[in-house]
C-alpha cells in the first residue's frame, strides 16, 4: 500500500482536483445557461404565463438537437468550436466547452420537469389575487419546485462526472484521463480499480448531499 501510494499518490491527488475543477467549473456555467432556459421552455409552454408557440417550438428544438448527439461524438465533433473558445482541445480548459454544452441542456430539462410538477392551481390562485408575472415565477414557482430543482441538479452534476471521465480520451485531465493513461494503456488495473471507487465515493457523497439538501426544502 505504501508503495502504491508513493508512486500514484501525487497523481491520483492531481486527478481529483482537476475532476472538481472540471466538475464545478462546467456546472457553474452550464446553471447560468441552463436553468433560464429550462424556466423559458416551461413559461413559454401553451397555456403558460408567458406562452408562446414558436420560441417554444424553437427552444425545444434546439435542446432536443443537443442532447441527441453522445458526449463521446459531442466531444470530437465541436474540437474546432472548442479551440476557437478557449484556445485549445486538451486539458481542463480545453474540456470545459463540450461539457457545457452537453449539461446546460440536460439542466434546463429537469427544470422543465421540476416546474412542471408545481401545481398550476397554486399559480392560478397567486393570479387572480393580482400577483405580478415576475412575482409569481420567482416568489411561487420557483420556490415551490426547489426541492425537484435540487434533485435535478444533483443528478446533472453526477452525469457531468461520468463525463469528466469520458475526458480523458482526449488528455482532458482528472480521474478519466489516469484511469485511460495510466490503467488501461499501461496495465495498471490496481490503479484504475483506485479510481473507480474514488469516483464512486465521489458520486455517494454528492448524492448523499443533494438528497437531504432537498429535504430539508421539502420541509420548509
Amino acid at each position: 500500500m505504501s508503495n502504491f501510494i508513493d508512486q500514484w499518490g501525487e497523481t491520483l491527488w492531481q486527478g481529483v482536483i482537476q475532476t472538481f475543477q472540471m466538475t464545478s467549473i462546467s456546472l457553474i456555467i452550464a446553471i447560468i445557461i441552463g436553468i433560464p432556459l429550462g424556466v423559458a421552455v416551461v413559461l413559454t409552454r401553451p397555456g403558460q404565463l408567458l406562452s408562446n408557440r414558436f420560441f417554444y417550438q424553437l427552444l425545444n428544438l434546439l435542446i432536443n438537437i443537443v442532447r441527441s448527439i453522445p458526449f463521446i461524438i459531442l466531444l470530437f465533433f465541436i474540437i474546432p468550436f472548442t479551440k476557437f473558445i478557449v484556445g485549445t482541445s486538451i486539458g481542463v480548459q480545453g474540456i470545459i466547452v463540450p461539457l457545457v454544452l452537453y449539461t446546460a441542456p440536460y439542466i434546463a430539462r429537469l427544470m422543465e420537469t421540476a416546474l412542471l410538477e408545481v401545481d398550476h392551481g397554486v399559480i392560478e390562485a397567486y393570479k387572480a389575487m393580482g400577483m405580478k408575472k415576475g412575482q409569481i415565477i420567482w416568489h411561487v414557482l420557483l420556490r415551490e419546485a426547489r426541492p425537484s430543482i435540487i434533485l435535478g441538479l444533483t443528478l446533472a452534476t453526477v452525469s457531468l462526472i461520468g463525463a469528466t471521465a469520458m475526458a480523458g480520451l482526449v488528455g482532458g485531465g482528472g480521474l478519466g484521463d489516469i484511469a485511460y493513461r495510466y490503467g488501461f494503456q499501461q496495465y495498471e488495473t490496481s490503479l484504475m480499480y483506485v479510481v473507480v471507487i474514488l469516483l464512486i465515493i465521489l458520486v455517494q457523497i454528492l448524492q448523499t448531499i443533494g438528497n437531504k439538501w432537498a429535504a430539508h426544502l421539502k420541509r420548509d
